[in-house]
């Protein structure tokens, strides 16, 4: 069996930024979740961010909770008034679309670190966000004639 090897159980590391360097080397590993994990030992958005330390991990937690509950935000603002001229109003409304979206992406590749606080926090930051600037909670006028309760989905 001398040269054969099974895949399915292997982690390959990063590739090398040597040339030179051919060989695996076993302790450039890196392991990554593949399923959701509980823990403050997590990276989120940047290498080594927000390492081990709680503090850091709570920091990391409130990041995404307002990068969320500012996507909820942008979704539902109106900042042009509708006396603005067309080319001006179509830049604004250009730079708020590309910072929603900017923002919706952060909260994604967040997500993708499989951490369950990561989830839980940008769940909150999106769900206070739609009961601060999406719900009828706090308007007194009458509701407005729409086909649905939840506005369209942005990505």
């Amino acid at each position: 069996m001398g040269d054969r090897m099974n895949h399915d159980n292997m982690i390959m590391p990063p590739p090398s930024t040597n040339p030179m360097n051919h060989h695996h080397d076993s302790h450039n590993m890196v392991m990554m979740h593949m399923t959701f994990f509980w823990g403050k030992n997590a990276e989120i958005l940047f290498s080594g961010w927000p390492g081990s330390r709680s503090g850091m991990y709570a920091l990391a937690l409130v990041f995404v909770f307002v990068l969320s509950f500012l996507v909820e935000w942008l979704s539902h603002c109106k900042l042009i008034k509708s006396g603005s001229r067309h080319v001006v109003a179509g830049l604004l409304q250009t730079t708020l679309h590309a910072l929603r979206v900017g923002l919706a992406y952060l909260v994604m590749l967040a997500l993708m670190s499989f951490n369950g606080g990561v989830f839980l926090a940008a769940v909150a930051g999106h769900t206070l966000g739609f009961l601060l600037f999406g719900s009828r909670v706090f308007t007194k006028s009458p509701p407005p004639s729409k086909t649905s309760d939840l506005p369209p989905m942005s990505c």
